[in-house]
Protein backbone atom coordinates (compact mmCIF):
# COMPACT_ATOMS: atom_id res chain seq x y z
CA UNK A 1 0.00 0.00 0.00
CA UNK A 2 1.37 3.24 -0.99
CA UNK A 3 2.51 5.39 2.18
CA UNK A 4 3.32 9.10 2.24
CA UNK A 5 5.04 11.64 5.12
CA UNK A 6 2.62 13.47 7.03
CA UNK A 7 3.29 16.60 6.83
CA UNK A 8 6.16 17.53 9.07
CA UNK A 9 5.96 14.47 11.42
CA UNK A 10 7.92 11.18 10.94
CA UNK A 11 5.02 9.52 10.29
CA UNK A 12 4.67 7.72 7.14
CA UNK A 13 1.01 7.05 6.66
CA UNK A 14 -0.81 4.77 4.52
CA UNK A 15 -2.94 6.40 2.16
CA UNK A 16 -6.17 4.47 3.18
CA UNK A 17 -6.55 4.20 7.13
CA UNK A 18 -9.10 2.87 9.15
CA UNK A 19 -11.54 5.59 11.13
CA UNK A 20 -13.54 3.72 14.21
CA UNK A 21 -16.65 5.41 14.48
CA UNK A 22 -18.81 3.15 13.20
CA UNK A 23 -17.80 0.29 14.88
CA UNK A 24 -18.23 2.47 18.06
CA UNK A 25 -21.56 3.11 17.36
CA UNK A 26 -22.69 -0.32 15.86
CA UNK A 27 -21.10 -2.07 18.72
CA UNK A 28 -19.25 -4.38 16.38
CA UNK A 29 -18.06 -7.55 18.30
CA UNK A 30 -14.21 -7.94 19.06
CA UNK A 31 -14.12 -10.88 17.13
CA UNK A 32 -15.68 -8.59 14.34
CA UNK A 33 -13.14 -6.01 14.57
CA UNK A 34 -9.87 -8.23 15.40
CA UNK A 35 -10.34 -9.96 11.84
CA UNK A 36 -11.53 -6.42 10.09
CA UNK A 37 -8.52 -4.91 11.55
CA UNK A 38 -5.64 -7.70 11.33
CA UNK A 39 -6.53 -8.18 7.33
CA UNK A 40 -6.15 -4.11 6.99
CA UNK A 41 -2.74 -4.28 8.77
CA UNK A 42 -1.87 -7.30 6.87
CA UNK A 43 -2.50 -5.51 3.34
CA UNK A 44 -0.53 -2.77 4.65
CA UNK A 45 -2.96 -0.28 6.06
CA UNK A 46 -1.08 1.27 9.13
CA UNK A 47 -3.54 4.35 10.59
CA UNK A 48 -6.26 3.35 12.77
CA UNK A 49 -8.58 6.82 13.93
CA UNK A 50 -10.48 6.96 16.63
CA UNK A 51 -12.28 9.41 19.90
CA UNK A 52 -13.28 9.11 23.28
CA UNK A 53 -17.00 9.94 21.93
CA UNK A 54 -17.35 7.08 19.28
CA UNK A 55 -18.82 4.84 22.31
CA UNK A 56 -16.92 1.78 22.23
CA UNK A 57 -14.83 2.36 19.13
CA UNK A 58 -11.27 2.57 21.45
CA UNK A 59 -12.06 -0.68 23.56
CA UNK A 60 -12.60 -2.25 20.97
CA UNK A 61 -9.45 -1.09 18.99
CA UNK A 62 -7.50 -2.17 21.70
CA UNK A 63 -8.90 -5.22 22.32
CA UNK A 64 -8.22 -6.66 19.07
CA UNK A 65 -4.73 -5.34 17.68
CA UNK A 66 -3.32 -3.79 21.07
CA UNK A 67 -0.65 -6.46 20.41
CA UNK A 68 0.29 -5.25 17.22
CA UNK A 69 1.25 -1.75 17.92
CA UNK A 70 4.16 -1.79 16.79
CA UNK A 71 1.83 -2.26 12.84
CA UNK A 72 0.27 1.10 13.22
CA UNK A 73 -0.19 4.77 13.56
CA UNK A 74 -2.58 5.29 16.64
CA UNK A 75 -4.84 8.68 16.61
CA UNK A 76 -7.42 9.69 18.97
CA UNK A 77 -9.67 12.44 19.58
CA UNK A 78 -10.89 14.30 22.79
CA UNK A 79 -13.18 17.07 23.62
CA UNK A 80 -16.44 14.93 24.38
CA UNK A 81 -15.94 13.12 27.58
CA UNK A 82 -19.31 12.42 28.56
CA UNK A 83 -20.23 11.91 24.25
CA UNK A 84 -20.89 13.84 21.40
CA UNK A 85 -23.49 16.02 22.62
CA UNK A 86 -21.69 17.00 25.37
CA UNK A 87 -18.40 18.93 24.61
CA UNK A 88 -16.19 19.79 27.28
CA UNK A 89 -13.01 22.13 26.51
CA UNK A 90 -11.86 22.23 30.11
CA UNK A 91 -8.02 21.59 30.29
CA UNK A 92 -8.64 18.85 33.18
CA UNK A 93 -11.26 17.06 31.29
CA UNK A 94 -9.09 17.14 27.92
CA UNK A 95 -6.18 15.30 30.29
CA UNK A 96 -8.65 13.13 31.86
CA UNK A 97 -9.90 11.89 28.69
CA UNK A 98 -6.11 11.42 27.16
CA UNK A 99 -5.78 9.29 30.00
CA UNK A 100 -8.69 7.32 30.03
CA UNK A 101 -8.34 6.95 25.91
CA UNK A 102 -5.08 5.57 26.56
CA UNK A 103 -6.20 2.46 28.76
CA UNK A 104 -8.83 1.95 26.69
CA UNK A 105 -6.40 1.23 23.48
CA UNK A 106 -4.54 -0.42 25.50
CA UNK A 107 -1.44 1.27 24.92
CA UNK A 108 1.17 3.70 26.38
CA UNK A 109 1.05 6.35 23.72
CA UNK A 110 -0.97 7.47 20.87
CA UNK A 111 0.78 8.75 18.03
CA UNK A 112 -1.32 12.04 17.70
CA UNK A 113 -4.13 13.36 19.95
CA UNK A 114 -6.36 15.62 18.56
CA UNK A 115 -8.84 18.23 19.22
CA UNK A 116 -12.41 17.12 18.26
CA UNK A 117 -13.99 20.09 16.55
CA UNK A 118 -12.82 23.02 19.11
CA UNK A 119 -14.27 26.23 18.20
CA UNK A 120 -12.82 28.78 17.15
CA UNK A 121 -12.88 30.58 20.24
CA UNK A 122 -11.61 27.96 22.63
CA UNK A 123 -8.50 27.75 20.13
CA UNK A 124 -8.17 31.23 20.75
CA UNK A 125 -8.09 31.48 24.37
CA UNK A 126 -5.42 28.72 23.91
CA UNK A 127 -6.28 26.85 27.43
CA UNK A 128 -6.92 23.75 25.27
CA UNK A 129 -4.20 24.05 23.01
CA UNK A 130 -1.90 23.96 26.69
CA UNK A 131 -3.73 20.99 27.54
CA UNK A 132 -2.56 19.03 24.46
CA UNK A 133 0.91 20.37 25.23
CA UNK A 134 0.93 18.35 28.96
CA UNK A 135 0.09 15.60 27.24
CA UNK A 136 2.39 15.36 25.12
CA UNK A 137 5.19 16.19 27.54
CA UNK A 138 3.75 13.66 29.70
CA UNK A 139 4.63 11.19 26.68
CA UNK A 140 0.76 10.56 26.26
CA UNK A 141 1.01 11.75 22.60
CA UNK A 142 4.06 11.95 19.61
CA UNK A 143 2.12 14.75 18.02
CA UNK A 144 -0.82 17.22 18.48
CA UNK A 145 -3.64 17.85 16.11
CA UNK A 146 -6.95 19.65 15.23
CA UNK A 147 -9.79 17.50 13.73
CA UNK A 148 -12.46 19.98 12.39
CA UNK A 149 -13.57 22.11 9.88
CA UNK A 150 -13.99 26.40 8.62
CA UNK A 151 -12.79 28.95 10.73
CA UNK A 152 -11.76 26.89 13.37
CA UNK A 153 -9.64 24.43 11.33
CA UNK A 154 -8.17 27.55 9.35
CA UNK A 155 -7.37 29.21 12.71
CA UNK A 156 -5.53 25.94 13.93
CA UNK A 157 -3.29 25.70 10.95
CA UNK A 158 -2.32 29.74 11.26
CA UNK A 159 -1.73 29.57 15.19
CA UNK A 160 1.06 26.88 14.18
CA UNK A 161 0.48 24.48 17.58
CA UNK A 162 -0.31 21.30 15.43
CA UNK A 163 1.61 18.97 14.18
CA UNK A 164 -1.61 17.62 11.95
CA UNK A 165 -5.12 18.72 10.44
CA UNK A 166 -8.05 16.62 9.59
CA UNK A 167 -10.41 18.25 8.05
CA UNK A 168 -13.83 17.26 5.91
CA UNK A 169 -13.17 17.27 2.45
CA UNK A 170 -16.30 15.59 0.14
CA UNK A 171 -18.31 15.72 -3.10
CA UNK A 172 -20.68 17.89 -0.99
CA UNK A 173 -18.11 20.06 0.91
CA UNK A 174 -15.41 21.23 -1.03
CA UNK A 175 -15.03 24.20 1.41
CA UNK A 176 -11.49 23.56 2.54
CA UNK A 177 -10.11 23.04 -0.95
CA UNK A 178 -9.28 26.86 -0.94
CA UNK A 179 -10.01 27.55 2.43
CA UNK A 180 -7.51 26.02 4.47
CA UNK A 181 -5.59 23.12 2.63
CA UNK A 182 -3.51 25.92 0.65
CA UNK A 183 -2.22 27.57 4.04
CA UNK A 184 -1.81 23.62 5.55
CA UNK A 185 0.39 22.79 2.47
CA UNK A 186 2.19 25.86 2.72
CA UNK A 187 2.93 25.23 6.63
CA UNK A 188 4.03 21.70 6.06
CA UNK A 189 0.85 20.41 8.51
CA UNK A 190 -0.25 16.71 8.22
Amino acid sequence: MEKRKLGSTDMRASVLGFGGSEIGYERASVATVKKLLNRALDAGLNVIDTAECYIASEELIGAAVSARRKDYYLLTKCGHERGWSYPDWRPESLLRSVERSLKRLKSDCVDLIQLHSCPEKELRRGAVIEALGRARERGYARYLGYSGDSQAALYAVECGAFDVLQISVSVADQEAIDHVLPLALERHSG
